[in-house]
């Protein structure tokens, strides 16, 4: 591999009714956007063009829509940044040369090179969030164990931790001793439990192994050719 995967430093990001902004209107703008409205940020969106989800948003005022090109001035005031225009390196090198500038955070759809942060795979039903994030190694692998994840997780579990969430606080209030506030609230989660088994593809490795010996660029068929092993499950 011709470039070291960054594990990143995982923390929580407080953006509550701080100035975000989204570059690019499309189905990848719309997601993130959902994600930081969800957080209470105030959030801002550049593109000429938007989803109907985000006009519906705007039309809302849940979120300020620009219909226009990114302009160096959006940045002004700005605490987080994202890009999600993914097919103009000029529009992202620009921006992020003037994010890191202006010392702010920015991540740059599918380029690490032209990020200063991390976007997960995020598993958010109830009061949860469980991020996944494979150091970029496949951003596919982390896509998927999200989509397996959010089926486990029901409307029992979202009710279950509201429940948690109400007594802890009212623990709090009630209970002075610490050690006696803590084993009242252990006591509710002690036999929960994760259970679980990860079922890999079909000979997997022999699979990725000649894909890593094909030349892709060589034969020009992009993964396609009839020897490769993938071909027919390509869509």
């Amino acid at each position: 591999m011709s470039h070291k995967l960054n594990p990143y430093f995982q923390a929580g990001l407080d953006v509550m009714g701080q100035p975000c902004l989204i570059i690019g209107g499309g189905r990848e703008a719309e997601e993130k956007s959902g994600r930081l409205l969800e957080a209470g940020a105030n959030l801002t969106i550049v593109s000429t063009t938007v989803t109907p989800q985000l006009a519906a948003w705007a039309a809302k005022k849940r979120l300020t829509h620009h219909p226009r090109d990114f302009a160096n001035s959006d940045l002004d005031g700005i605490f987080l940044v994202l890009n999600t225009v993914d097919d103009d390196p000029a529009l992202t090198t620009r921006v992020y040369d003037l994010a890191r500038a202006q010392k702010l955070l920015i991540n740059s759809y599918d380029n690490p090179a032209c990020s200063n942060f991390g976007m997960v795979a995020l598993v958010h039903p109830g009061h949860l969030r469980l991020s996944i994030s494979t150091s970029n190694a496949s951003p596919a692998l982390a896509s998927r164990l999200r989509k397996d994840l959010e089926g486990l997780f029901d409307e029992q579990f979202v009710d279950y931790l509201d429940l948690l969430a109400q007594a802890r606080q009212r623990v709090r209030e009630r209970v002075e001793d610490r050690e006696t506030r803590f084993e009242l609230l252990r006591a509710l989660v002690r036999e929960f439990r994760l259970e679980g088994q990860l079922c890999y593809p079909a000979e997997w490795r022999r699979h990725a192994e000649a894909l890593l010996r094909c030349e892709l660029e060589a034969c020009g068929t992009q993964g396609r050719c009839a020897d490769c092993p993938l071909f027919t499950s390509l869509p």
